[in-house]
């Protein structure tokens, strides 16, 4: 990797480390997101200046035209573990070429169907990483250990949280 890359991530994480430790209610943050539909099964989510679209397939009823809600959750926590890895690699000073992950993730289509007894969600999710290193065996487990326990979506599947909904119900605007 980049020495140049690998520093300015180290030196952003240790910097963000003192803030926080100075300053714990820095680190306090609350996300807004806003998810809105499009067309049909298409929707749009926006948070700050992002947006990222999905739609189901068309065997779902769909237009095909992004990927599905599943494929986001698989992706985000692929995502945010291959950063962790990466982040706590320059930050630990363990050299690191290449990070990949294969997620699989097994399911039941049953459960979105409303079939008793059967979650509608993933039982089993199973994260095959690969990364290339020329450290010691003992240093990058170190680091996948250490990226996994601080992994933010990786803690969504791992621990049980409070899911609030409020609804409003308001006539439509024509």
């Amino acid at each position: 990797m980049n020495p140049e890359v690998v520093e300015r991530i180290k030196t952003a994480f240790d910097r963000n480390g003192r803030a926080i430790e100075l300053r714990p209610g820095v680190g306090q943050k609350t996300a807004v997101t806003k998810t809105r539909v499009v067309d049909g099964l298409r929707v749009e989510t926006t948070e700050g200046r992002w947006t990222l679209v999905s739609d189901a397939s068309e065997k779902s009823g769909g237009g095909g035209a992004a990927a599905d809600p599943g494929f986001v959750v698989r992706a985000a926590l692929g995502n945010c573990l291959a950063m962790g890895y990466v982040t706590w690699a320059a930050y630990l000073g363990v050299p690191i070429e290449s990070v990949e992950i294969e997620m699989q993730a097994d399911f039941d289509v049953r459960g979105q169907h409303g079939a008793d007894g059967i979650p509608p969600g993933f039982s089993e999710i199973r994260c095959h990483v690969r990364i290339a290193s020329s450290a010691s065996a003992a240093d990058v487990a170190r680091v996948v250990e250490q990226a996994d326990r601080s992994s933010m979506v990786g803690d969504v599947f791992r621990r049980a949280h409070t899911l609030v909904r409020d609804l409003k119900i308001v006539k439509p605007t024509t």
